[in-house]
């Protein structure tokens, strides 16, 4: 196959046809070098070597009602993780503070639950606030499902972005949870953008989905537009009802990662949860099809220390870029 072809598509707003996004999940080992040099071309075209950094604060932990069959933090999970209400207001703030020093563009407070209480909303604003008055970053929020009110707080408060991912296609959906439905999600999605969020929406590849649900998730992904996809592959953890499910390669994640790159050719592209476990030594070619990394970790799971993407991202001759009130300010 030419994939060549694909990233002139791609760069011309065409997307591939399905076989074509088949034989891209099935690319064989000898291609593979093909392939990530034609989604570079569209990576290139868009991102120019850009690469921007985000760390996560698990703002709560735990505590949920949700049967997410994935989730460490679920109802029906017996991992043993911490769990705890919603951080302190100071917390927050310092997490920000930690953030911009690791060079970061975007501070992503999450929180396990359904929704969050009213309480709970009122804490994670006023956070917000302070967080604004003290650190110039970007903040993105993840706090589950969003009624119109909620996300006109959150952006009155000062939160620049929602993240609220579709995780997989809407015919698997009901394979992996129960207690609310893909529509709910599309819904919160609304919600987010009516209020003037930015959208950051993504996937969880790699909990026993078929290659076509792959492709029908990264066409959801263009129809929504959001503003950056976070691609997490799953990081099976004992205790949670998949924790058997142990398929993905390090070959199977860069194909996964250079498709979304060519359906969502201008949609910033975040390796996210799971780099670390599942492409391990081969984490530098995913700079190839993504311009977006987090670092310091993820929810309940480790990940790369800041100094060792800068390392990475600098080996490869990219550069981190943090940006300052929507200007390019700062170059690493």
């Amino acid at each position: 196959m030419n994939y060549k072809t694909l990233a002139e598509k791609a760069l011309r707003g065409e997307i591939p046809s399905r076989e074509e996004c088949r034989k891209v999940l099935a690319v064989p080992r000898e291609q593979l070098l093909d392939l990530l040099a034609a989604a570079y071309m569209v990576r290139k075209a868009h991102f120019d070597n850009r690469v921007l950094l985000h760390m996560i604060l698990n703002a709560k932990s735990g505590l949920c009602t949700e049967d997410c069959s994935y989730c460490s933090q679920s109802a029906v999970s017996s991992a043993a993780i911490d769990s705890y209400p919603v951080l302190d207001e100071e917390s927050m703030v310092e997490g920000a503070v930690k953030a911009k020093e690791a060079r970061a563009i975007r501070y992503c407070i999450v929180a396990s639950g359904q929704a969050p209480g009213s309480k709970e909303l009122d804490r994670f604003c006023r956070a917000v606030t302070r967080i604004k008055s003290a650190v110039d970053i970007s903040i993105c929020t993840s706090l589950g499902f969003l009624d119109a009110s909620a996300a006109r707080a959150l952006k009155e408060a000062g939160v620049d972005r929602y993240n609220h991912n579709l995780n997989t296609s809407r015919r698997y959906y009901g394979d992996i949870c129960t207690t609310h439905s893909y529509q709910e999600r599309l819904e919160t999605l609304r919600n987010a953008r009516d209020a003037g969020l930015e959208l950051c929406c993504g996937a969880l590849f790699g909990m026993g989905e078929t290659e076509d649900d792959i492709t029908d998730l990264c066409f959801s992904l263009r129809e929504l537009n959001p503003a950056s996809i976070p691609v997490n592959f799953f990081h099976p953890v004992p205790g949670t009802p998949l924790e058997e499910v142990r398929y993905l390669t390090p070959l199977k994640c860069l194909a996964i990662l250079c498709l979304v790159r060519f359906i969502n050719p201008a949609t910033e592209i975040r390796v996210a949860g799971g780099r670390e476990h599942h492409l391990r030594m081969l984490q530098p070619l995913s700079l190839y099809p993504a311009n977006s990394l987090f670092v310091s970790g993820y929810l309940t799971t480790p990940g790369q220390s800041p100094q060792e993407a800068w390392q990475m991202v600098s080996d490869m001759g990219f550069e981190v870029v943090q940006e300052v009130s929507g200007e390019t300010a700062v170059r690493y």
